[in-house]
């Protein structure tokens, strides 16, 4: 009997690189920890600009 597609393509994923997660669509852990890190790498962004710029990251940006 053959073995249905999608357990075969589960079985090809290979984990993340930094975790035992396997990478997935949609609301998933791996999903949440990757949002989590570019919101943190987005908000020292931001300080990074109005720490160097002297301004408000708005104003820096042209919309205030």
């Amino acid at each position: 009997m053959a073995s249905a597609p999608d357990s075969t393509a589960a079985a090809e994923q290979k984990p993340s690189a930094t975790t035992s997660d396997i990478p997935s669509f949609g609301w998933s852990g791996y999903a949440e920890r990757i949002n989590g890190r570019f919101a943190m790498l987005g908000f020292v962004a931001i300080v990074l600009i109005e720490a160097f710029s002297g301004t408000t990251f708005l104003h820096w940006a042209g919309l205030s």
